[in-house]
């Protein structure tokens, strides 16, 4: 169960970062070099293949002026709506990328 757990995680990671990027009119090329993370591995977050590492989320939450917290916190609304689970209490916002 916990490899499927990795994965949604790694999904809802990456489709939010996704959304966050094009809501900010971003290419992959223009957030990798603005958070000096490889384009190729944005893609690869962005489809749930690869993980980001701590430093890198600074890096991209950086380069999308959004807080790495701010940035967590839609992961998380993401999975729980994914799960059709009601949000955790004080997470009633639907995502940004979502208006």
């Amino acid at each position: 169960m916990l490899g499927k757990e990795n994965q949604d995680v790694k999904r809802a990671f990456g489709e939010t970062l996704r959304g966050l990027r094009k809501a900010n009119g971003l290419s992959q090329e223009q957030l990798a070099l603005d958070s000096g993370v490889q384009r190729n591995f944005v893609s690869l977050i962005e489809l749930g293949q690869s993980q980001a590492t701590i430093g890198t989320l600074f890096r991209l939450c950086l380069a999308l002026n959004k807080k790495p917290s701010a940035f967590l916190e839609q992961v998380e609304i993401r999975l729980a709506k994914d799960r059709n689970q009601p949000p955790e209490q004080g997470e009633t916002r639907l995502l940004d990328t979502e208006k």
